[in-house]
């Protein structure tokens, strides 16, 4: 525990700021599951519409360094690819 008086306001900030960042974490990994769900579903629409605000949202993450840059750009990726795939595969 800590001891002094701004030690302890430390820990308080610490605290409200991992809870903070936890929320949106977890709301980043919903967003994705949104976008994997509908390319599954064959719902190419909405998939793009949901792909293209996890993407605004990843960035979002990635200047706050809520994530790390390669990451997003790894996760955008592979979302992109994933949709390509998907309904490439239902177009031909």
């Amino acid at each position: 525990m800590p001891n002094t008086n701004t030690a302890k306001r430390g820990l308080r900030k610490a605290e409200k700021r991992r809870l903070e960042n936890r929320s949106k974490r977890s709301m980043l990994r919903t967003l994705i599951k949104r976008v994997r769900t509908l390319a599954a579903d064959g719902n190419q629409d909405e998939a793009k519409k949901a792909f293209i605000l996890v993407q605004k949202r990843l960035d979002q993450a990635s200047a706050k360094n809520l994530v790390h840059a390669n990451t997003a750009s790894r996760l955008k990726s592979r979302l992109n690819a994933l949709l390509k795939k998907t309904f490439a595969a239902k177009a031909a």
